[in-house]
């Protein structure tokens, strides 16, 4: 009974030891898993896709044509996750069983799948139908976005003029400054944002009316950036505007109150022509094709309005054209008789005569007298001196001309003046009136014109040693010590 018992014992415990050995051999059994990695939408394969198992096993990643197999997987369960950077992380729970291969294929999306859109933006300065506007505006809009994603804004601008569209873009503030815009001009705006991940989004588009152009009367020009810029200002020096393109070379402006326009000159390639504008800049014509204007030194050269701002009459060497405004009806009207070059004109719309001042190539042997409209000389103002003159300009009745003279009478290589005053002609034999005797030593005195009341006179003054800043300046005729510095840095004034 005794040995019974044990041998029952002894198999009870074989027993048990055989099934608990089967039991271990099932969970540690190996299997393993593979499959393919693609782009959503497309079935694109992706390489170098990292797939892995949690808890951990094996890593691998998927080969150029998005394959991929992990072999040895120990029996169980595992969530099996597909990961790349800039790809969305997938994840996907399976069951290893031993001895068998499962096969699990995963699509991937980008990492921004889920991103959202910004919202469209909000515009809020200028608001819708804004009127008198100045110029110079800085638009202001509001947006949001749900992903707090950086946004890039482009904005389009166009006015009721024409049909041209100007976009600024790249730009990551909630403002941006339009400069320079056209004066009385209806303008449409619109912005445009987006994350750089979805579609842009755009605004609604507002109007705004810009406002009415100030009334400047004075006219000069600067250098900017290598480039002479004509700009407007009132006659206390303030409101300044500049009228044309620093990307181009504009300078001696003449203004025609008459016509609301004004005249000046262009680089045009290699010549200079006449070009004529609104007083905001707008509208600008090119006048002279066949024959441009040309001269010893074209900082030197000035044209005039005639015919009540129909015509201008210009030189081009030793010969005096008239064109008309529009750029039709060229014609000559004079011609030195000593080939001398004729530098300015100016003439008076009272009486017809026309001031002329000529020189010869390097500047000298100046001249200056008044013909009629037929080329008939009438009277000789300066002529046999030494030394630079010019910046003629005839009074309202044509009694008497403005011009300068280098009184040292210096003539040198590089047209450098010493001591260049203003002058006061008197067509009825009265004397003629230095200006410039309370001018300081050392300076010049250029480029003068009559005040529209012809109380004053307008001019440059400026050091003689040529390099120095040039400066706007008044002086009243009846006060000789009153000089005013009116704008700085600028020159070839006008006053009308």
């Amino acid at each position: 009974m005794k040995r019974f018992i044990i041998k029952t014992l002894v198999i009870l415990f074989v027993f048990t030891a055989v099934s608990c050995s089967e039991d271990t051999i099932d969970i540690e059994g190996l299997g393993s898993v593979k499959g393919r990695v693609v782009r959503v939408g497309t079935n694109e394969p992706l390489e170098n896709v990292k797939i892995s198992t949690n808890p951990g096993t094996s890593t691998v990643f998927t080969n150029a044509e998005g394959f991929y197999t992990i072999e040895n997987v120990p029996a169980g369960d595992y969530s099996l996750s597909a990961q790349r950077e800039g790809l969305l992380a997938v994840f996907e729970g399976i069951t290893v069983i031993a001895d068998v291969t499962l096969e699990v294929v995963f699509e991937m999306d980008i990492e921004t799948a889920g991103n959202r859109p910004p919202n469209a933006p909000t515009l809020l300065t200028p608001v819708d139908n804004a009127v008198g506007v100045p110029i110079d505006i800085e638009l202001v809009w509001s947006v949001s976005d749900p992903d707090n994603d950086d946004l890039t804004f482009t904005v389009s601008l166009r006015n009721e003029e024409n049909s041209n569209v100007e976009l600024f873009e790249g730009i990551t503030d909630t403002t941006y400054t339009l400069s320079g815009l056209s004066f009385n001009t209806k303008y449409f705006w619109q912005v445009t944002a987006t994350d750089s991940i979805n579609d842009p989004v755009n605004s609604t588009t507002f109007a705004f009316e810009t406002a009415s152009p100030p009334n400047n009367r004075i006219v000069y020009t600067r250098l900017v950036g290598g480039n002479s810029v004509i700009y407007s200002a009132d006659e206390s020096g303030g409101t300044e505007i500049a009228l044309t393109a620093v990307s181009k070379n504009s300078f001696r402006p003449r203004r025609n109150a008459a016509t609301g326009k004004i005249a000046f000159l262009q680089s045009v390639g290699s010549q200079i022509h006449l070009f004529t504008m609104n007083e905001d800049g707008s509208q600008v014509n090119q006048v002279t094709s066949q024959v441009g204007v040309a001269g010893f030194n074209l900082e030197e050269i000035d044209f005039s309005w005639d015919a009540n701002g129909s015509k201008l009459l210009f030189p081009n060497q030793d010969r005096l054209y008239s064109i008309n405004a529009t750029g039709s009806g060229l014609s000559q009207i004079y011609q030195t008789t000593n080939g001398n070059l004729i530098t300015e004109v100016d003439k008076n719309e009272n009486t017809g005569i026309i001031a002329l001042k000529t020189n010869d190539l390097n500047g000298y042997s100046v001249e200056i007298f008044t013909i009629n409209g037929s080329g008939v000389v009438q009277e000789t103002v300066l002529t046999g001196v030494n030394g630079a003159a010019g910046g003629i300009n005839l009074s309202v009745d044509g009694t008497r001309l403005l011009y300068t003279r280098d009184v040292s009478g210096s003539e040198n290589t590089n047209y450098r003046r010493l001591d260049s005053r203003v002058f006061i002609h008197n067509f009825n034999g009265s004397p003629t009136v230095d200006l410039s005797t309370d001018k300081p030593s050392g300076t010049n005195d250029l480029d003068p014109r009559f005040s529209p009341n012809e109380a004053e006179i307008i001019y440059v003054n400026t050091s003689n040693d040529g390099i120095s800043a040039k400066n706007i300046q008044t002086l009243e005729i009846a006060d000789l010590n009153e000089r005013t510095t009116l704008i700085q840095n600028s020159t070839m004034p006008d006053w009308e």
